[in-house]
């Protein structure tokens, strides 16, 4: 079968794949490392597969219109977003009419909406594989019987019908992504080296945090990690294929968190030599086992993406953030600064009771530990999650419909509002927080004697672009 499969644009810059589908205030890109997984296993079975990456190089509807007619596929594979999902059903109908192709919808929006995704799509869209749908986009290419494929939702003629969901796959099972269909140089981000590519050492988390999509709505609440030879050929394949790339991110939410696991990367890392040839990144939890830093700092690793979230212990039980405390955040920041590691916190305001004075213990959190880097967020709050539901019955969520999410140029927009903490105090708080951490003058010190080479110094000057292009706009946005 011939397969499309597009990353849509929406809007200059817009990050499709990522934890908040918006134009990221850092003006990152991320890799569809999820969508080119999917498309190698459909290479792998002999289907023929184009993919258009319309996302990161800001390609007009019009232009991945004109590559998908030239294809003539038969199936049309669309990763879907809850702020874009009106213009992705406008786009898949424009090519259905032109191709006569089947639709298929995939992401964690349709996930949690397959029903109202028919409704508003008219006809437009045909097939919603659910959740974890590698092996369910490959049996809809196979031809297999729509009504037995696990984890499928299908329109047949005006009934829509939910298959049984789908088991989690066995992660050794899976390919390399197909990353020969992209060049590294379309993803810029300013905190890591340039070029770089994503890698996930496993799905699945062991937490239940009340704000994130992907266990609830894509990989479930168990951890399932690849085998550490599969990680390191990973990252030998990576190396082989873009010789080019400087560093590799381990963008597994919690990659640290089975301690056998990252000790058996790292020692596989260092028996090849890779430790000498590239850098790699990961994100981790405050409540990593501390004894294993050094090792992950001797194998290579450069960088820690850490999931602090809040300055308050209250707020991070209000989200089920279980097992950390304010007080791990600071020893774990504490240990990993000695131990030479870039790091980088990831930061949110407006939790579950959160109030002003709550926020601005997160901001003095934030600015009382050796963090090179920050960011932060509105809390998240997308169709799916527990966060959503409680919101929504409690009537402190501010949108009404699926473009609310956006602001009118694509930025962020905060959708929570409380009595004690209206969405416009969070707001302020957020750019409050990201000033005062990035203009003090020993901030910027460090982030000057960070820089020991060229690749260094523009990393720099990009971060420093998006923190202007992003004020700067700020001054003149709409709602």
């Amino acid at each position: 079968m011939k397969v499309a499969i597009l990353n849509p644009s929406f809007g200059k810059n817009f990050v499709r794949v990522a934890r908040w589908a918006a134009k990221s205030r850092g003006r990152v890109q991320r890799h569809p490392d999820y969508l080119l997984i999917a498309a190698q296993i459909l290479l792998d079975a002999g289907h023929e597969v184009i993919f258009v990456e319309a996302a990161a190089r800001n390609l007009t509807p019009e232009e991945s219109f004109a590559i998908i007619r030239a294809f003539k596929p038969q199936l049309l594979v669309i990763h879907a977003t809850t702020p874009s999902i009106y213009a992705d059903i406008e786009q898949a109908r424009v090519i259905k009419a032109e191709n006569a192709c089947d639709v298929a919808f995939v992401g964690q929006h349709v996930s949690a909406e397959p029903a109202n995704t028919f409704e508003i799509a008219k006809g437009a869209v045909d097939l919603i594989p659910r959740g974890e749908y590698d092996h369910t986009l490959l049996e809809v290419a196979n031809g297999v019987d729509r009504k037995v494929i696990a984890g499928l939702s299908w329109r047949n003629g005006s009934s829509i019908v939910a298959n049984p969901d789908r088991a989690p796959l066995d992660v050794n099972t899976l390919p390399f992504p197909a990353w020969h269909l992209i060049k590294p140089e379309w993803y810029p981000d300013a905190g890591k080296k340039y070029p770089f590519l994503t890698l996930f050492t496993g799905r699945g988390c062991n937490n239940a945090c009340t704000f994130c999509r992907d266990p609830q709505l894509m990989y479930g609440y168990r951890l399932r990690t690849r085998s550490a030879r599969s990680v390191v050929d990973e990252m030998e394949y990576d190396l082989k294929l873009f010789p080019q790339i400087r560093e590799i991110m381990f963008e597994t939410d919690t990659f640290a968190a089975d301690t056998r696991h990252v000790r058996e990367v790292c020692h596989e890392i260092l028996l090849r030599g890779l430790h000498k040839k590239i850098s790699w990144s990961c994100n981790t939890r405050i409540n990593t086992d501390l004894e294993i830093l050094p090792l992950m700092k001797e194998a290579g690793c450069r960088m820690l993406m850490v999931g602090y979230e809040f300055g308050t212990d209250e707020a991070l039980r209000a989200v089920r953030k279980g097992g950390v405390n304010v007080a791990m955040g600071r020893r774990f920041s504490q240990r990993a600064h000695e131990l030479g590691f870039t790091l980088h916190g990831c930061f949110m305001i407006g939790a579950p009771g959160e109030t002003k004075a709550s926020a601005r213990a997160t901001i003095d959190y934030a600015k009382s530990m050796p963090l090179d880097t920050i960011q932060i967020t509105g809390i998240a709050t997308y169709p799916g999650t527990t966060l959503y539901q409680w919101a929504k019955d409690n009537g402190y969520l501010l949108a009404k419909d699926w473009a609310d999410w956006l602001t009118a140029e694509g930025e962020q927009k905060t959708l929570l509002s409380y009595p004690q903490l209206s969405n416009n105090d969070i707001d302020a708080l957020i750019d409050t927080g990201l000033k005062e951490f990035y203009l003090r003058p020993a901030q910027m010190g460090r982030m000057l004697i960070s820089i020991r080479s060229m690749g260094d110094l523009l990393r720099k000057l990009y971060g420093f672009g998006a923190f202007v292009d992003y004020f700067w706009k700020k001054l003149f946005r709409k709602i």
